[in-house]
């Protein structure tokens, strides 16, 4: 985020609009993904993430320093993995798939949260400072929440991606590809910063982005 808004040379307000953005989602927005997994699992009969401290919405509790730091630059990251034990769900692998997907759910859910603000904030003038300022606001806070779903769903570790992925592949490959968890944390970070996954997972933003802010915006286009 950070990163692309010093190379793109934008206004200052957007800069300061964007890195507020980032704080907010890491602190307030975050976790709410992270309590969505949470929720999701001690719903389907796993209370090891209650027991542990993460069925809750402290931002203390879920933060990864590196995750957040890759939101703040690039946009993109993660927060500490909920823990979960598979053995307790009904259904092992279904169990996993739907705890992991509620997460990237709950960053859907607020971006449109942050678009209707947003919408709401544009139906005053924008040669106010303040309004322009709030609209820059919801509009990074929003693009955030949607990138933070579309990374979480790559299906590599320790992202949610990868725990879907077990739908789709046999135990004993899923074992052996999780085994390389820590180094592929770091390959993605390094391939974020270079800049070579940072362009297709912004195609795959922007084209989200666009869709829900298309639909949140139908009501306010009748309006005027």
């Amino acid at each position: 985020m950070l990163i692309d808004l010093i190379r793109g040379n934008h206004s200052m307000i957007e800069i300061l609009a964007g890195v507020f953005a980032s704080l907010f989602v890491v602190f307030c927005t975050l976790p709410f993904h992270e309590y969505a997994h949470a929720l999701v699992a001690t719903k389907l009969g796993d209370q090891t993430a209650r027991l542990a401290g993460r069925l809750s919405l402290n931002p203390m509790r879920h933060i990864d320093p590196l995750g957040a730091l890759m939101i703040v630059l690039v946009g993109f990251g993660y927060a500490k993995p909920v823990p979960v034990n598979f053995r307790n769900f009904k259904n092992r692998k279904v169990g996993m798939a739907l705890t992991a997907l509620a997460g990237p759910v709950a960053n859907i859910l607020m971006a449109l949260v942050f678009l209707l603000c947003k919408n709401i904030v544009l139906l005053f003038p924008t040669s106010n400072m303040l309004v322009l300022a709030l609209a820059y606001f919801f509009i990074f806070a929003a693009s955030i929440n949607v990138g933070l779903a579309v990374f979480n769903l790559l299906p590599i570790p320790p992202l949610d991606g990868s725990r879907v992925l077990q739908l789709l592949i046999p135990s004993k490959y899923y074992v052996k590809f999780m085994q390389y968890e820590r180094y592929v944390v770091i390959l993605v970070f390094v391939l974020l910063l270079l800049g070579v996954l940072s362009r297709p997972l912004n195609f795959l933003q922007n084209a989200v982005y666009g869709g829900l802010d298309f639909l949140v915006s139908l009501p306010f286009k009748a309006v005027h």
